[in-house]
């Protein structure tokens, strides 16, 4: 099997767009991190709160995080300007003269995209995860959660509740937790126990609580004794695995975690029957592979755009390829919040802006009559 032969057209076509590329990428970091990050960063330098060699990483581990949309923009535009000089020279012209099929024409191009396809899916996957757990390294915090956990029967009724007022890492402060007896009726769910602890350790196989005041409640919902004891542990072995798993992903956002951590994530808050952010985080998780995709389908339709006639204005494409961007960024929460309500599965929300660049480049294709 023949590999096919690189020309020098290859090596030409390849090496415009590359730098076109790089400079447009370039041009959105510069935009992108200069007005509000660039600014506070220099602020809280100067007021003592961050050294300069603190002040640059901070800046450096930004870099993943604008990368991941300027890749996509970059080769959007690299590819226009690229073409449409081409086309403004009349060395489109001459390529199609001599044979050359818009196929042929693209294919250095198609072989660029597929790689900055791959950086984009390579930076989202590990470096923006990666950059996020740096950038809490430096700052030095570790942020404060609130969070709330049910266990229930094969039946679906509750049995015992873990409401967490504060937490840091695995120190808890403030629990109070939830007894619920086994008479259930229509409209609440009957306790039998309120307890409320100063303080807690999260374990690996339980949740382990100190100093502890015990409330107990009658059927007919009155207190009938109020003990005090030292210690006492909640949740079982697989619960209390699960439960810290959910409370220490529920201050992260989804760029903060890589694809295994995700995927893992996302099965757990299925089993764990929490139906919003299951479908929500699942659309998140197929946009990863959705997303880096659209890197290939942007760069074609970039050399759609830059075919042109001579005199045609160079404005148009540009203007077009601005749009094209814009409304893709600014519909994404849009589909993130159709898939999270259970609107649309979050399959169609995620796929669907790679479906319309696809309908785009037909329209586009059809229209300049290649």
């Amino acid at each position: 099997m023949r590999m096919p032969r690189i020309t020098i057209y290859d090596r030409y076509i390849f090496t415009q767009v590359l730098i076109a590329t790089f400079v447009a990428i370039l041009l959105f970091t510069i935009v992108w991190i200069a007005p509000e990050m660039l600014l506070n960063t220099i602020k809280r330098t100067l007021a003592g709160e961050y050294g300069v060699k603190t002040a640059i990483l901070i800046l450096f581990f930004e870099l993943p995080k604008i990368l991941g949309k300027a890749f996509p923009v970059g080769l959007l535009l690299g590819t226009l300007f690229t073409f449409d000089k081409l086309s403004k020279d009349s060395e489109l012209t001459i390529f199609r003269a001599v044979g050359l099929s818009f196929s042929r024409i693209i294919a250095p191009v198609v072989v660029l995209s597929l790689i900055v396809t791959y950086l984009c899916y390579f930076t989202g996957d590990k470096l923006i995860p990666y950059a996020a757990y740096k950038m809490g390294k430096i700052k030095g915090y570790a942020q404060s959660t609130q969070f709330i956990y049910t266990q229930k029967d094969k039946s679906g009724h509750p049995t015992e509740a873990v409401i967490v007022s504060k937490s840091r890492i695995r120190n808890l402060y403030n629990v109070i937790v939830l007894d619920f007896s086994s008479e259930v009726y229509s409209d609440v769910h009957q306790l039998s126990n309120i307890y409320y602890a100063k303080t807690g350790l999260i374990q690996d196989d339980k949740w382990l609580l100190n100093d502890i005041v015990q409330y107990k409640i009658s059927n007919d919902g009155i207190f009938t004794n109020i003990g005090k004891f030292k210690e006492m542990s909640v949740l079982d072995s697989e619960s209390a695995k699960n439960a810290y798993t959910l409370m220490a992903y529920s201050t992260k956002k989804e760029r903060e975690i890589n694809n295994t951590d995700l995927h893992n994530y996302i099965k757990l808050l299925k089993k764990e029957g929490m139906d919003e952010e299951y479908r929500y985080m699942l659309n998140k998780y197929l946009q990863r592979f959705f997303h880096p995709f659209v890197c290939i389908l942007l760069a074609i339709m970039g050399c759609l755009l830059g075919f042109s006639k001579p005199r045609e204005q160079r404005l148009i494409g540009f203007t077009i390829a601005i749009g094209c961007i814009f409304v893709y960024y600014i519909t994404l929460p849009f589909f993130d919040l159709l898939a999270e309500k259970g609107v649309l599965p979050p399959l169609i929300t995620a796929i669907f802006p790679p479906l319309a660049f696809t309908a785009a480049i037909i329209a586009f294709y059809k229209s300049k009559d290649l």
